[in-house]
């Protein structure tokens, strides 16, 4: 397992910022290229490989790249949709539950934080200031119960549109070489552009996860070439015999 890199903080600070991994809009976009880009690199390589002309690798291209995108952002928001539909029903149970039975509900969060090692008497403090407050009270029972903050609940369009954009993105960066000519040079030109561009990917991925840079980058250059070796040898044994 690749060991993370320790943040970095200016010595004369004591200050630290994070950044938001919860609402899904970022991992929707990051893997939303990733994707794009691994899907149509292979399906174009894939085609090309059974050579056919060029209009047919263009027109495969441009169908994978819109029914992908649809896809990707319609199953972004069914799956996001869900998501925050049964944290939403957890919390409606919670905020029930608070106003039912707050002393075991208070006794419970004593109880968590006390198996955490807290003194039960400041557990018991803790839990009193918290439960003056309701809107605190369904937030702090929401975290340590259920696991998730209720301020930080993804949005599911939000998750969509950066899918439905981001995997154009990725998928329309190998089709260019195929918009502007054909044959063996488009198809190179995919190859380095898929290359470049999953580089890239898993570089700002190492970057976001604090990893090692250049082996995110070099993995995901190794997963796209993978997809599109396979696809293109596919299509290559399969192949048209039609000529470019």
């Amino acid at each position: 397992m690749e060991e993370a890199e320790p943040a970095k903080l200016p010595e004369d600070s004591n200050e630290h910022k994070h950044r938001d991994v919860s609402s899904g809009g970022i991992r929707a976009a990051v893997f939303g290229l990733s994707d794009g880009l691994v899907t149509n690199v292979s399906l174009i390589l894939g085609v090309a490989g059974a050579h056919p002309g060029g209009a047919f690798v263009r027109l495969a291209g441009v169908a994978g790249l819109v029914a992908g995108a649809f896809s990707m952002a319609a199953g972004e928001f069914v799956s996001m949709r869900a998501q925050t539909e049964l944290m939403q029903r957890e919390l409606d149970v919670e905020r029930l539950a608070l106003r039912r039975a707050p002393l075991a509900e208070r006794d419970e969060l004593i109880a968590i934080y006390e198996a955490r090692g807290i003194d039960h008497d400041v557990a018991e403090q803790l839990v009193a200031e918290v439960m003056s407050d309701p809107e605190l009270a369904l937030a702090t029972h929401a975290r340590e119960e259920l696991g998730f903050d209720p301020r930080s609940i993804g949005s599911p369009v939000k998750a969509s549109v950066s899918s439905f954009f981001a995997f154009a993105l990725g998928a329309v960066l190998p089709l260019i070489p195929w918009l502007v000519g054909s044959g063996t040079a488009a198809a190179i030109a995919s190859v380095v552009i898929g290359v470049v561009t999953a580089a890239v990917v898993g570089w700002f991925l190492g970057r976001m996860t604090g990893r090692s840079r250049w082996r995110s980058a070099l993995r995901q250059v190794v997963v796209a070439a993978v997809a599109a070796s396979v696809t293109f040898g596919i299509g290559r044994a399969v192949g048209l015999g039609t000529g470019t």
